[in-house]
């Protein structure tokens, strides 16, 4: 999985209709070029998870989704037993080293993304909701791209996979961890970049939309928010003014673009959009 140049992993990007600019295309382009995962940081919203999955169908790999949380242990990123079926054997009478087989392991992304037969893209999403712990197991995946079952061995990565890790920094992850990335953070396009996006994203959407939506957005985002509107906010805006043609209007389809009650009665109360 390569790209020639920074430009044409630009290009397949925009043939998904993820517009990317030089820097994160030249991030995405190294990733891809040296085999090292890519660490993408940003606010939420501005786009970090559909790098990826625009990636995989740029590629024609498959995305495999490791979806971080609280609590979040190797169980649920890497194997599990069928505890269900390994029962049923029991009283089948089948042996502990039948009951420990492949027959009965349950494979979860993180292993499913090292023995998948073809490309992979693997997002490790939200990174930074995970515990030490299981960012230090990371660590060690990343290394060597292979891992240990007490109970079969070791297993490899078939192809080494494109890892691209995101994290809305609600925590500093641990240096160790950055060290094994390339790493790039995405911000909060400006206005004309954003209107392109949405132009891209939403095929025929009129400019005049398209403009009230991105400038009402940098407004929105220059006020001190609880939940500033994401990219895919400004997106969903543009639709909800699509689908109610004349009839709709900024303030009453803002619960498109804001998320937070007090953030809402917040920007109509002190007349936020009036003029947009």
């Amino acid at each position: 999985m390569r790209f020639a140049s920074p430009e044409e992993a630009a290009a397949a990007l925009a043939r998904e209709r993820y517009l990317a600019d030089r820097g994160l295309a030249t991030a995405v382009f190294l990733a891809a070029r040296l085999e090292q995962p890519l660490l993408l940081e940003g606010e939420a919203g501005v786009g970090k998870t559909e790098v990826a999955k625009a990636l995989a169908a740029a590629t024609g790999a498959r995305l495999i989704r490791l979806q971080c949380h609280e609590g979040i242990d190797v169980h649920h990123a890497l194997y599990d037993w069928d505890y269900p079926r390994q029962l049923l054997a029991v009283r089948a009478g089948h042996t502990e080293h039948e009951l420990f087989s492949r027959e009965y392991l349950i494979r979860r992304p993180l292993l499913e993304a090292l023995e998948h037969d073809g490309p992979v893209v693997l997002l490790i999403d939200e990174v930074d909701r995970a515990d030490d712990e299981f960012e230090a197991f990371l660590l060690e995946l990343l290394s060597d791209f292979q891992v240990t079952i007490p109970e079969i061995g070791t297993v490899g990565a078939k192809g080494r996979p494109l890892v691209v890790l995101t994290s809305n920094r609600t925590r500093e992850l641990h240096d160790a961890l950055k060290r094994r990335c390339l790493y790039h953070w995405i911000d909060y396009p400006d206005r004309e970049r954003e209107a392109e996006i949405v132009r891209a994203r939403l095929p025929g959407v009129p400019e005049e939309i398209a403009d009230k939506v991105c400038r009402a957005v940098q407004r929105l985002r220059a006020e001190e928010l609880y939940k500033p509107p994401g990219v895919g906010e400004t997106i969903a805006w543009a639709q909800a003014l699509l689908a109610l043609g004349e009839a709709g209007d900024l303030d009453s389809t803002l619960g498109a673009a804001l998320k937070v009650r007090e953030d809402i009665d917040r920007v109509r109360s002190q007349g936020v959009l009036a003029d947009v």
